[in-house]
């Protein structure tokens, strides 16, 4: 696991996401446009409505993120952080144990996948 600090991107979909254009950034990746989210700085962002399969969230830091609704069971969270982010009606890998999950919300600690 990294233990680089979070990056502000210059990726345009990331940009996106940063600017709250959730949809737009959906279409476009249904369109087939890639992105490198790994290791971003995801926080304090609304990302309600993310079509979040397949997406490498690895390293990602999310503090204080609404993240609520996300359906993530098909994304890649290892080493990210979930500090503080509300995180209602989420759904998290099976591989990320419900500890990983608290510890992660509770303390900022990067989640880890079971082996």
């Amino acid at each position: 696991m990294s233990t680089k600090a979070p990056e502000i991107k210059q990726d345009n979909m990331y940009k996106l996401l940063r600017e709250g254009k959730i949809s737009e950034f959906n279409k476009l990746r249904a369109a087939g446009q890639k992105s490198d989210l790994t290791g971003a700085d995801l926080r304090g962002l609304d990302l309600r409505g993310l079509e979040a399969a397949g997406l490498d969230f690895s390293n990602a830091y999310f503090r204080q993120a609404d993240l609520r609704g996300i359906d993530f069971s098909q994304t890649k969270l290892a080493g990210a952080s979930i500090n503080g982010c509300k995180i209602s009606g989420c759904l998290f890998p099976v591989e990320l144990a419900a500890e990983e999950i608290e510890l992660s919300l509770v303390h900022g600690t990067r989640m880890r996948y079971k082996k």
